[in-house]
């Protein structure tokens, strides 16, 4: 009886939860560079465009466009580098 016991103890602890298996530690991804590029266009095109004629939608895609544009900051530093010349 005690042999079942241990078999069924070591069955569950071979079935990990997937949250176990995600690193501690953040690590942003690497954007490309036409991300970065995106919102910078966006927002011009937002002032310029957008904003005069519809304030409330202009300022609404000036938020998205801004975190864009720090998202892609962010990955800028914060990224590892990927060295291509496998």
């Amino acid at each position: 009886m005690a042999k079942a016991t241990k078999h069924i103890n070591k069955s569950k602890s071979k079935h990990k939860h997937p949250e176990a298996t995600l690193p501690k530690k953040w690590h942003p991804a690497p954007l490309k560079s036409s991300f970065m590029l995106l919102s910078i266009l966006g927002f011009f095109v937002t002032i310029f465009m957008v904003l005069p004629r519809f304030p409330s939608m202009g300022t609404a895609f000036l938020i998205v466009f801004i975190a864009m544009f720090v998202a892609a900051v962010v990955s800028m530093t914060k990224a590892p580098v990927i060295n291509e010349n496998k």
